[in-house]
């Protein structure tokens, strides 16, 4: 089977793959039309996000079996074009699972405790302790939009820091004895702190907008380290001004490229999110640790491997 990787990945995909008899082929350079041009030869792609596999990129490939994402999102792809053409997705969210939620409670201990704003004060002379009395996570409600391998993780991580964790997913019957299942008005009304994990699809696009956050009856902490679309950025910003959303912790923003290499788009909004101290923003690096590349990787050979070789 010839598979076209387009992103640089851990190279135990290319070690692994080739070794098990697969014939590996990189190409982390060409455009969308350049690849467009060969991609009739492979039977397999394996990606990121450099570029997106529209309705016309998979007509354009007669052969393909597969296609990996090397991460969990897969709104890239066009999804109703590969069904149509019985190509088979495959992802791995498992593999970035840990890291998320280990950086959801990072952040949410750097926001809450003022860590940043009372660490460069010090830094710059300035001793001030009042000021920087932080807010306990301990006897919150923590409430989780996506019970997926993020969410689960994530109310795992949680389950020492005397929280209580509910969520609102989709499917049902998920509840564990890390997180208790509701719906979407008993979350509105209980959270005092706000955390997506879900894709990004027509659904989910602006989510968290006026409406929503009006509709929440507590002031609460929002943590999106999903996607920035899922996020109506102006409707944050009014809800920090007003006092409804006590701080913010943004992995994700509603202005990356598609690519998520760095911002696309420079308005009133954002500059307003990033002068904020009751915002922490981090470059989309969420399930970017070094122990996740690696598990990322496996995680695509295993799945292509036990499709392909069985």
């Amino acid at each position: 089977m010839k598979i076209l990787q387009l992103d640089k990945n851990h190279p135990l995909i290319s070690e692994q793959l080739t070794a098990k008899g697969f014939l590996i082929e990189e190409d982390h350079i060409s455009t969308y039309d350049e690849v467009l041009e060969k991609i009739g030869g492979y039977e397999g792609v394996i990606i990121r996000s450099r570029i997106p596999l529209d309705e016309n990129f998979l007509n354009r490939a007669p052969h393909l079996k597969f296609i990996a994402r090397v991460g969990a999102g897969m709104e890239n792809i066009h999804l109703e074009t590969a069904g149509k053409l019985n190509i088979k997705l495959i992802n791995s969210p498992e593999g970035n699972r840990d890291s998320v939620a280990e950086h959801v409670v990072g952040m949410l201990l750097i926001l809450m405790n003022r860590l940043f704003i009372a660490s460069n004060e010090v830094k710059n002379g300035i001793w001030k302790r009042e000021e920087n009395r932080g807010d306990e996570l301990l006897g919150k409600t923590f409430g989780i939009i996506g019970y997926g391998n993020m969410g689960k993780a994530t109310a795992k991580r949680l389950s020492g820091f005397g929280v209580e964790v509910i969520f609102h997913d989709i499917l049902p019957n998920l509840s564990d004895e890390f997180a208790t299942q509701v719906s979407l008005e008993e979350l509105q009304k209980r959270a005092d702190i706000l955390s997506l994990h879900i894709p990004l699809t027509h659904e989910t696009n602006d989510l968290i907008d006026e409406e929503f956050i009006s509709k929440m009856e507590k002031n609460f902490y929002f943590v999106n380290t999903a996607r920035g679309k899922n996020l109506k950025t102006k409707a944050l910003v009014e809800a920090i001004e007003s006092g409804k959303v006590l701080g913010a912790c943004l992995d994700v923003l509603e202005f990356e490229k598609s690519s998520f290499e760095n911002l696309e788009t420079e308005n009133q909004d954002l500059q307003y999110i990033l002068d904020s101290d009751k915002v922490i923003v981090t470059p989309h690096i969420a399930g970017w640790t070094q122990q996740s590349k690696i598990k990322l990787a496996q995680v695509i050979v295993d799945k292509i491997v036990e499709t392909f070789m069985d």
